[in-house]
């Protein structure tokens, strides 16, 4: 089929209004597909495979070209502008990494794709809103707890914030309560030993379960 362009407004409205992005991260290529489609089942739509995962842009490109605009596609633990080059070409129409590199976010938004630098910190939460990213990804969030981003939002509302590292579906709620705009969601809803089961109602369900935490967050 030939391969559909989500325009970047469309990408971050979604992500906007999922509130969850599945990472995909040493995913079997082979079963890629597959997981997918039982995220997919699950209600999750934003999907991001990570870098550093054997035959990812492979990966990308098989995902790419089956479900077209039904998903928005990411590419995550992008670490350099050849990279982001890699990923856009391959179909990612996001891209994420675990730090802030103003050079890398310029170059995403050159390639018309949108962007979600790592940072921790409110300097580098600033510094990474102002350098053009779209959402921050705090990173690693499930140290610090949901309280962590309440106090990042006391001055800082504007920026979308997106914790990642150690979201469960224990506290994802609480997470979206303090104001998280989405989740990053790796081995706790993209579980590799489901994969390798090819259990694909048990990872839609664990899908449908985190969207329902994401709902609980956004209602309560």
């Amino acid at each position: 089929m030939d391969r559909v362009i989500v325009p970047k407004d469309e990408v971050v409205a979604r992500i906007r209004a999922s509130g969850l992005i599945a990472i995909m991260r040493h995913t079997d290529a082979a079963a890629a597909v597959e997981t997918v489609q039982a995220l997919r089942d699950g209600g999750v739509e934003i999907v991001e495979v990570t870098m550093n995962t054997a035959g990812a842009l492979g990966m990308l490109r098989a995902l790419a070209n089956h479900f077209g605009d039904a998903i928005v596609l990411g590419a995550g633990t992008v670490m350099d502008v050849a990279a982001v080059d890699a990923a856009a070409e391959a179909g990612a129409r996001l891209v994420v990494s675990p730090h802030l590199d103003e050079v890398l976010v310029r170059r995403a938004g050159e390639q018309g794709i949108a962007v979600i630098p790592g940072a921790f910190t409110p300097t580098e939460v600033v510094r990474a809103w102002r350098a053009g990213a779209d959402f921050v990804k705090v990173f690693p969030a499930g140290p610090v707890g949901p309280n962590y981003i309440r106090g990042l939002r006391a001055p800082l509302g504007q920026i979308p914030l997106i914790p990642t590292g150690g979201i469960t579906l224990e506290n994802a709620t609480a997470f979206v309560r303090a104001g998280a705009a989405a989740l990053g969601l790796g081995s706790a809803l993209v579980d590799t030993r489901l994969v390798a089961r090819a259990d694909w109602p048990a990872l839609s369900a664990r899908a449908r379960s985190f969207v329902g935490a994401v709902r609980a967050g956004r209602e309560g």
